[in-house]
């Protein structure tokens, strides 16, 4: 199908899997890590070529998801188009060098490190749903200090991120709510970050031939689509109670990617 080396029924899975992802993306922030995962535990594909492939999704998917935040109003202000700018420009360079670095890991490896990534988010989504918890940091990203924490946080963010194939609204997301920053906010300033993510480190990875461009067009319909509907879904529901059962799943899938 469309050149692709997999059975239809596969495609028609992956093609569901990036459908909800998309969803998750726009509504709670962790949603494209399923794609990720769904690339790696479903093919044999090599973990660049996973990582890759992912991260070529994800560019369309941040300009569309960026691009319904800006309408809605919550990238309008100069707190958090500064958030946004900062974040994204250390992430650039942070993506080049995750996927410089994801050819030196092996497949069993890149696993287990998606894995711990993965219980990670999602013991971080339970626990702060269950018990709740005030910010590590106070964030104010108008001073010097604040964006020298911004930078620094964009930087590790695009290594992972990069590295494993993962959007950054992944990562993103918590990591901002852990500083203070609101959470829808952390939500649309993530998709602004995952386009610059996604784009450096999907250049990256098809220089070394390891983008699979069919496969990438396939996911990244559903998964734009999906995109729109989560936006919708954000405003139509309290995204409180998707976060458990999305923190529940990673949870579970976590321990299986690492072995």
């Amino acid at each position: 199908m469309l050149g692709l080396p997999f059975e239809l029924s596969l495609v028609l899975l992956l093609v569901s899997i990036a459908f909800f992802s998309g969803i998750g993306i726009t509504t709670i922030g962790p949603g494209g890590i399923f794609v990720t995962i769904a690339l790696y535990s479903l093919t044999s594909l090599p973990s660049s070529q996973v990582a890759g492939t992912a991260h070529a999704t994800f560019v369309v998917t941040g300009l569309v998801g960026s691009a319904a935040y800006l309408h809605s109003g919550e990238m309008n202000t100069g707190e958090s188009r500064t958030i946004a700018i900062v974040l994204s420009g250390a992430s650039i360079l942070g993506a080049l060098v995750g996927a410089y670095v994801n050819t030196f890991v092996p497949r069993s490896v890149f696993g287990f490190l998606l894995g711990g990534v993965a219980m990670a988010v999602g013991g971080i989504i339970c626990y702060r749903e269950r018990r709740g918890f005030s910010p590590i940091y106070d964030l104010e990203p108008l001073t010097r200090g604040g964006r020298i924490v911004l930078a620094g946080l964009g930087f590790v963010l695009g290594v992972c991120s990069g590295l494993l194939g993962i959007g950054g609204p992944v990562l993103a997301v918590p990591a901002l709510v852990l500083v203070g920053v609101p959470m829808l906010l952390a939500v649309a300033v993530a998709q602004v970050q995952s386009i610059f993510i996604a784009t450096f480190a999907a250049s990256g990875y098809f220089l070394q031939g390891n983008v699979l461009v069919p496969l990438a067009v396939v996911i990244g319909m559903p998964l734009l689509f999906g995109v729109v509907v989560g936006w919708r879904v954000a405003y139509a529901i309290d995204p409180e109670k998707l976060k458990v059962a999305l923190g529940v799943v990673l949870l579970g899938v976590g321990p299986y990617l690492a072995l």
